[in-house]
């Protein structure tokens, strides 16, 4: 980005998070608690083997929260000047990718109304660029249209 280009536009875009972790836990714990009693019970009644699978049913639910928490670390930022559309993306684990566009050449494509399968990509010379794969569709929506919005003014920039 050259200095001194003004911001159109810089948005950071996060996926819904999870529940806090201290509810996470308590959740897990309730759950743990449950299939503790009810697998006891069994047991005791002769069917031992129904502990192992309350067990791993305990397991396979922490490992689910442990993935939903790591997996809301991820973001993206996009950012417009009347230079450069950069998206960079920041996963949980590695590191940070970014792609420059020019503004003046980028095609905003989204379903009007959107759909729940509907992406937000951006083409520029034969190229797509999906974000926002993680939002809601109105949000893509909302996030598309102020895009197309913020590019208008970068091209009447480049164009003055």
């Amino acid at each position: 980005m050259p200095v001194g280009d003004p911001v159109l536009l810089d948005r950071t875009l996060r996926p819904s998070p999870p529940m806090p972790p201290s509810a996470l836990k308590l959740v897990l714990a309730l759950v743990a608690t449950i299939n503790l009693v009810f697998g006891s019970v069994l047991a005791l009644q002769g069917a031992w083997l129904v502990m192992p699978f309350m067990g791993l049913d305990v397991a396979l639910l922490a490992w689910a929260f442990r993935a939903s928490l790591n997996a809301s670390r991820r973001h993206e930022r996009v950012l417009l000047t009347p230079s450069t559309l950069t998206v960079e993306r920041h996963p949980p684990k590695g590191p940070p990718s970014e792609i420059a566009l020019n503004p003046y050449w980028v095609r905003v494509d989204m379903a009007d109304p959107p759909e729940p399968g509907s992406q937000l990509t951006l083409w520029s010379h034969g190229k797509s660029v999906r974000v926002g794969a993680f939002l809601g569709p109105d949000e893509k929506l909302d996030l598309a249209r102020v895009l197309k919005s913020a590019l208008r003014r970068a091209r009447e920039t480049i164009s003055a």
